[in-house]
């Protein structure tokens, strides 16, 4: 799918998240914001569609919007099958499960679906694209939000993991607070 984001923010306002707010912005320019964050580290086509889609069927914090999971074949057909995977796993994952596999070992990397206690068997390529998008979303509202303690030990480790890019982007949203822990 080529570089699109009018045709999906198009999407986005025709399903009804034009008057949701999010962090003193719009719902829309926060998810624009994380499509090019993901886009200016370099990440894949559909690593940036699925970060742009992190929230479609609500998360286990934010439960403003959400389609419902019977939609996921029309969003599957809007952002590709990997980007609507990673999307819903974001939405749907136990984010303590996520925290804890940071520390796993191995090929897999198991993630709990919160919603019926299903495992997420991740690949270690499928994993670091969801830290990707899960870490992007956090650094692009953290400032606004002032939530800096907020989970900060697991969003530094998957910086860590993820290499130069990740972690200067950490380090530099952090440098915003007063006291920036450490990486």
């Amino acid at each position: 799918m080529p570089h699109d984001i009018k045709r999906l923010t198009d999407y986005l306002l025709s399903v009804g998240i034009d008057d949701i707010a999010h962090t003193n912005k719009t719902y829309l320019a926060h998810l624009v914001g994380v499509y090019c964050d993901l886009e200016s580290w370099g990440c894949a086509e559909d690593v940036c569609r699925a970060g742009m889609f992190h929230f479609i069927y609500g998360t286990e914090i934010f439960q403003g919007f959400k389609l419902t999971l019977d939609r996921r074949d029309e969003v599957r057909q809007q952002i590709g099958e990997r980007a609507e995977r990673l999307a819903f796993i974001n939405c749907v994952m136990d984010r303590a499960s996520l925290d804890s596999a940071l520390d796993q070992p191995g090929e897999i990397y198991p993630v709990v679906n919160r919603l019926n206690g299903e495992l997420f068997e991740m690949t270690a390529a499928d994993f670091d694209d969801l830290c990707r998008v899960h870490l992007c979303d956090w650094l692009e509202q953290v400032p606004r939000s002032q939530k800096w303690d907020y989970r900060r030990a697991a969003y530094a480790k998957m910086a860590r993991r993820l290499g130069p890019v990740p972690l200067e982007a950490w380090q530099r949203v952090y440098a915003m607070e007063k006291s920036t822990a450490p990486v």
